[in-house]
Parts: C-alpha cells; structure tokens; sequence
C-alpha cells in the first residue's frame, strides 16, 4: 500500500510538472513612434490563443497562453505606451494555463506571433499594437515640421527595442551608444540654418531595414547616415570605418560579419528576411543598378570620404577608405546614404571611449563636418548652401590650394584670383574665399 501511495504522489507531482512545463519568465515593452511591441520571454515555445473585446471599456486582448505558469509580478514591467493602459492576469480558462489581458487605449488590429530562440534571447511570444505610442513632446524634429529646402539627413541609429546590436566587453549595448551618438549629431545639424535632421529612431525601439531607408525616402533626404559600433570576434582591432552600398557581397571578412549582423538584427526584430527580399516595396530589385542608383552610390561614396576626413581628426580609424558592403539599410535607390561604424564596441579601450560624453560629441561632430564640407561644394539647387555659394573657408594643418579647390570644385588659379594670391602657401587658420564657379 506504501509503494502504492509513492508511485501516485509521484504521478501527480510528474503531471503537475508536465502541466506547467512552460513558464513567462519577462514581459517587455517597447512603444515606437507608430507603434508599441510587447514581448512575452517564456522557458519554452508558446502554446497559445487570443481575442479581443471591444464592446465595451476599457478595451481588451487577451491572451491564453497553455500549459504556462506566470514567473513574474506584472506589476513591476515597465509601461511608457499611450496604447497600453495596464497588463494584468485574469481567470484562466483551466488550472494548467495563464490568461493575461492587455488593456488599451483604443480599438487596436494586434499582430501576435511567435518567434523561436537565437543566440541572444529564447522562445518569445511578440504582440504589434499599431498606433501613437510616444508623446508629441518626447520626440525630436517630425517629418510634417521640416521645411521644403533645407538639407535634409536622415540619421539612423542601429539597433533598438530587442535588437541590442554588439555587446561590449563590459556589458555595454550598441544600440544604446549609437542612439546618443545620433542624439548629438542631429542635435549639431539643426543648429546649422542650412540643414535639418530627422531621427529615424528616437528612442529605444526597433525599426525594420527597409522601413529605414523608407523613411528615408519619405522625407526627401539629402543623405542618410546609418551609425553604428563594430564589433569583432576576438577584441584588437579597433578603429572607425565608413561603409557604402555594393551591389555584390563584401569581399572581406569584417564587410562579410557586417552583412550577417545585418540579417541578425532583422531576425531579433521579428522580421524574416527571406519575406522581406521578395521586394514588394520595389526598391530593391534585380534592376538594382540603374542611372538612379549610381548616382546615390556614388554620391554617398564622395560623402564618405568627406566624413573619414574629419574622423580621422577625433578617432583613430580602422579604415581609412570607404569599405563595401550589400547592406539593406544602404539600399535607397534615391537617397545617397553611408554607414559609419564609430569605433570597436568589443575593443575594451574603445568601449571606453563610446561611452564618453566628450567623445561621442566629437564623433557627432565629424560626421557633420563632413556631411557639411560635401554640400558646400556641392549644394542641392533652392538651398540655402546654393545661395551662399560665396562661402570662406579657413585653412586647416595639412590643407593646400589643390586640396581646397577639390573640395569646392574649383580650380587653384580661380582661389588665387579671388584672394589675391601671389603664391601657393598657406597658413593655419587662413580665411580664404571660395568663387561661385
């Protein structure tokens, strides 16, 4: 009779185990500017349903996640969504299960889904609330507030939301490195009356590939800026890199690991990306390289090296040349656009440096420096650059008449006759006049 009592406690306490053999482990919120995702991480791959009532407010999703116990206080998860009003648990349809209930703002059309586990999170159940999600106030220059004919950047900064990008040695995250790094370079831009800068991510959210480089589009920019941390597979090297669009895979290993980061990044997003070649949007197609696109690539080439120019001032640089690379983000057909890695997040000294204020702001800073020495000499039509073609510039150590004229597409004989010049030599810190032709 004893034996017969341990093998039942024994059965129950198996069944009990197998019932519960999933567990929610964390629930994470990520409200963007168009929308909020929520991630369920649990110990296992989800067994779930769902459904909505909107009859009546406040309205609700609710989710019934099988055979899953709840292994946190939902209390404590952070909540910064306007579409998110409370996430709470209710009567489960049955012992073994879960329910919880999202509480909304509005009538919303939710995308639940799961995605399997990565090298860098497990299973996970994501629900897409499509909507307002951040305060007006929160967020930097919008689309509808730029004006018609300055220059306009849009300025990427990698990663975001489930996507952390690298990881440094001490932990640090590249998304968010790279987010401030952004903040100050779109900062350093709007105080120039000639330009403008969009911020295609804000905050700490996740923005699809192409959905980038659309925005991008969308808002007409002169340029988009693509930032980045390197990262590598043992911790020497170091240094800075500017990267354009090839229209062929990289032909070196770091321009190999970057493409596969790439893909990486959509994969933590929850985007597939053998969905997302199909390339519905048209954009990037197998007539990739038409009089459009050459054009972009080989404008966001020049601007690249305006941009390692002024780097090499502020950071020692891996690359001293554009590098190539097939990168989605890259592949506008109508803006020109670059990819700036600002240094090697797994290199502990760089690390280091990514984490100063100082630094970050003089990285900013190059970057526009670049940006800016490109369209002087080049100004779009209607803009501001264009009107006051009849620009100085002042002489930089290393600088000389040839390399001046280069930069403004100018001859050496036209910089002479403007500045009554009776030699080639120059000094620091000489102001010089530029000639409108």
């Amino acid at each position: 009779m004893r034996n017969i009592y341990a093998a039942v406690v024994f059965m129950c306490v198996l069944f009990s185990g197998a019932a519960h053999a999933n567990e929610i482990v964390n629930v994470r919120v990520w409200p963007a500017p168009d929308n909020t995702r929520v991630v369920f991480d649990l110990s296992d791959s989800p067994e779930f349903s769902y459904f909505t009532l909107y009859q009546a407010t406040p309205y609700r999703l609710v989710i019934d996640f099988d055979g899953t116990q709840l292994g946190l206080d939902l209390n404590k998860v952070q909540n910064d969504s306007l579409l998110i009003k409370k996430i709470r648990t209710s009567t489960p349809k049955n012992k073994q299960s879960t329910r919880i209930v999202i509480e909304l703002s509005d009538k919303i059309d939710a995308n639940v889904f799961p995605l399997a586990a990565n090298d860098r999170y497990g299973e996970r159940l994501v629900i897409d609330l499509p909507g307002r999600s951040i305060a007006r106030k929160n967020e930097p220059l919008r689309a509808d507030q730029l004006e018609e004919r300055k220059v306009t950047i849009a300025i990427d900064a990698g990663h975001g939301g489930d996507d952390p990008g690298s990881i440094g040695p001490s932990g640090t995250y590249e998304k968010h490195v790279v987010l401030k790094i952004s903040k100050a370079l779109a900062d350093i831009i709007n105080r120039d009356s000639a330009m403008q800068a969009y911020l295609i991510r804000s905050d700490d959210y996740y923005v699809g590939l192409k959905a980038r480089t659309r925005k991008a589009e969308e808002i007409k920019a002169d340029l988009l800026v693509s930032v980045h941390a390197d990262a590598f597979t043992s911790p020497q090297p170091r240094g800075a890199s500017v990267w354009v669009l090839s229209t062929r895979r990289a032909n070196n290993e770091m321009g190999r690991l970057l493409e596969d980061k790439e893909r990486l990044s959509d994969v933590l997003g929850g985007v597939d990306m053998r969905i997302e070649e199909d390339d519905t949007y048209g954009y990037l197609n197998k007539a990739l390289i038409d009089m459009t696109m050459g054009h972009a690539m080989s404008t966001g080439y020049e601007m690249a090296r305006e941009v390692i120019a002024e780097m090499k001032r502020v950071a020692h640089m891996h690359k001293t040349e554009p590098q190539h690379a097939s990168l989605a983000v890259l592949t506008s057909g109508n803006v020109p656009s670059m990819l700036v890695e600002t240094g090697f997040i797994s290199n502990h000294q760089e690390e280091k440096q990514l984490l100063s204020n100082k630094h970050q702001q003089q990285l900013a800073r190059a970057i526009y420096q670049g940006i800016r020495n490109y369209f002087q000499r080049r100004p779009p039509d209607g803009t501001l650059f264009a009107t006051n073609r009849n620009s100085t510039h002042v002489v930089r150590s290393g600088e000389s008449l040839s390399v001046i004229a280069q930069r403004y597409n100018t001859s050496i004989k036209a910089l002479k006759e403007r500045n009554d010049l009776s030699s080639n030599v120059l000094y620091v810190g000489q102001k010089l006049e530029i000639p409108s032709s």
